[in-house]
């Protein structure tokens, strides 16, 4: 399918009360996620959103490969697939993003900050994320994702366990008290190794940078490469106590 470049999905949605939303989670975590010998899978995670919120489903993708995408696509044909364009990206990124569009059975939705880089640059001064990285994360990633959200019931993240100690004790389901949603994390138990493995296995899109030095891809100016033995996210803001942009904080 081509990219849909839009700021926010083109279709109006009917939320349920949050009641309704919030007895979902309680049912997840009463049926499938009731055994504390077994963790559902990826698959029974995503076949479970994609039964209870059809067209109320997003996923939330920042391309560093096409991995989660593929997942609830396989549940969620045409499913959104949000992508933050921060106007900062590697290029690498946005060709990941293309490819993906027009590879798997979704529908691309690109959210856009409400500044430009230019504008943001004239009101704050050039290269705010040198300065204010989180104020910089706060208007191009949380704030449009913010927005976005609203239109659906639930969204879909790849965050991972082993990516940080901020993500060690992630759900598989929960409520999304910042954003108002359910919020879906069917990767959560996945190790890095398990993601190539699926990308392999499904012949699913990865950003080269992966393969460069990079296992944890954000924009171009606040990312490096990390060193064999440091943190995958080391690379993250380096320089700053900054580890998460705010996004799943």
């Amino acid at each position: 399918m081509t990219a849909v470049h839009l700021a926010t999905p083109t279709v109006p949605r009917r939320r349920r009360p949050e009641s309704e939303l919030r007895a979902l989670v309680d049912e997840f975590d009463a049926t499938l996620g009731a055994d504390p010998e077994r963790e559902p899978t990826a698959d029974e995670v995503a076949a479970w959103a994609a039964f209870h919120f059809g067209g109320t489903l997003a996923v939330a993708c920042s391309m560093a490969d096409a991995v989660l995408p593929h997942v609830v696509s396989r549940f969620a044909p045409g499913v959104d697939v949000l992508f933050l364009d921060t106007g900062y990206h590697f290029s690498d990124t946005l060709v990941t993003r293309d490819i993906v569009a027009e590879d798997l059975p979704i529908t691309l939705v690109n959210v856009l900050p409400e500044l430009t880089v230019a504008e943001q640059d004239a009101a704050y001064g050039p290269r705010l994320h040198d300065r204010d990285p989180a104020l910089c994360c706060q208007m191009r990633k949380v704030e449009p994702l913010a927005r976005t959200l609203g239109a659906y019931e639930a969204w879909v993240t790849g965050v991972r366990r082993e990516e940080a100690v901020t993500r060690a004790e992630t759900p598989l389901v929960s409520w999304d008290e910042k954003n108002g949603l359910v919020k879906i994390n069917p990767i959560a138990a996945w190790t890095f190794d398990d993601v190539i493995t699926y990308a392999e296995e499904h012949r699913v899109e990865v950003n080269s940078l992966l393969s460069d030095g990079y296992p944890s891809i954000g924009c171009e100016p606040c990312t490096r490469r990390v060193a064999p033995g440091e943190d995958p996210r080391a690379g993250r803001w380096a320089g700053f106590a900054k580890t998460e942009c705010g996004l799943h904080t």
